[in-house]
């Protein structure tokens, strides 16, 4: 089979190499798949650089996320048989970017048969961590007011999404006039672009000077810092990731004085110590896929050999929505 691997860290495009390898066995617990179609995510690039925290033994094929169709179960796999579609993790070193993966049964699910694969393959895990984080850590409530950072991206345009069908207003902040479209198709009330409007400013003046009851932040650094200065009295920064590639150092004076919450979110932790909210979560979300309440936004599809390319623009914040390998 032909596969992306990394020999040695860097760049994703500089990387990412495409060999013939061959088709990796499913070990006790794991399901091997043909798959259909595998979403870029930043700690794909991540792990091409060594910069995430799970570093894999070299050689390894990244591809967090995958789609496709199950053609050999291992030993001790319940639930699941050949021939079904499903979704979920890639068991890296043998990850989605590939013609076959293998997947941990405990992170296999159905796929949503109203999303295309390359839709569905993207409903794992920026949903999913969509959804832990606005209703299990930010308790996020009908008629709150959320803030979501990097609203066009992957993660972020499926915070829009959850959070309008939760019932909350949704300022989106966004670079540049090309993703602030992106971000108002999505369903955000407001839009701000940082390029040429301060969004403390804007979210005050929306708010009537409350502020946001509920922060999104995948991107850290001094997009944290400026989000304090508009948080509301009670409210919740919810941080999700370092996108931006500085991790703040959070004043908690400043928590105390203005009483609001600084939540954190590792969703691949319920994974092992929630595994049933996993998939509870999972059902809702096909179900609101099923009921058009929730779209993965698919702005590129790619083959196999433009993958290392496509990883370097997700990795330089370059793409909106979510690119996807699509393995014809």
């Amino acid at each position: 089979m032909q596969s992306l691997r990394v020999s040695e860290l860097g760049d994703p495009r500089d990387v990412l190499e495409l060999v013939e390898s061959p088709t990796p066995e499913p070990g006790p617990d794991q399901v091997l798949v043909r798959v259909s179609a595998c979403p870029v995510n930043f700690p794909d690039a991540l792990m091409c650089r060594g910069q995430y925290q799970v570093k894999p033994e070299m050689p390894f094929t990244p591809g967090v996320e995958l789609c496709g169709e199950i053609v050999e179960v291992g030993s001790g796999v319940t639930g699941l048989g050949t021939g079904e579609r499903v979704i979920g993790a890639g068991a890296v070193p043998a990850g989605g970017f590939a013609e076959y993966a293998l997947m941990d049964a405990a992170r296999t699910f159905p796929a949503p048969a109203a999303l295309s694969d390359a839709e569905a393959a993207s409903l794992f895990i920026g949903y999913q961590t969509g959804w832990f984080g606005l209703h299990r850590r930010a308790a996020l409530r009908e008629g709150e007011t959320l803030l979501v950072h990097a609203a066009s991206g992957g993660v972020g345009s499926a915070a829009i999404q959850l959070g309008k069908a939760a019932g909350a207003t949704v300022i989106g902040v966004v670079g540049g006039p090309e993703k602030a479209e992106v971000a108002r198709e999505l369903g955000a009330d407001v839009v701000v672009d940082r390029h040429t409007e301060d969004f403390v400013s804007v979210v005050k003046e929306r708010t009537g000077g409350r502020g946001a009851d509920v922060i999104y932040d995948p991107v850290g650094g001094e997009t944290y810092e400026r989000s304090t200065k508009c948080v509301a009295f009670e409210g919740r920064i919810l941080i999700v990731g370092f996108a931006g590639g500085t991790i703040p150092t959070p004043g908690l004076n400043h928590a105390l004085i203005k009483n609001y919450s600084i939540v954190g979110l590792h969703w691949g932790l319920y994974n092992e110590r929630d595994p049933a909210a996993v998939r509870r979560a999972h059902d809702e979300l096909c179900r609101m896929a099923d009921t058009g309440g929730v779209s993965p936004l698919v702005s590129e599809r790619v083959a196999l050999s433009e993958l290392p390319g496509a990883t370097q623009r997700v990795a330089d914040g370059h793409t909106v929505g979510r690119v996807v390998y699509v393995n014809a």
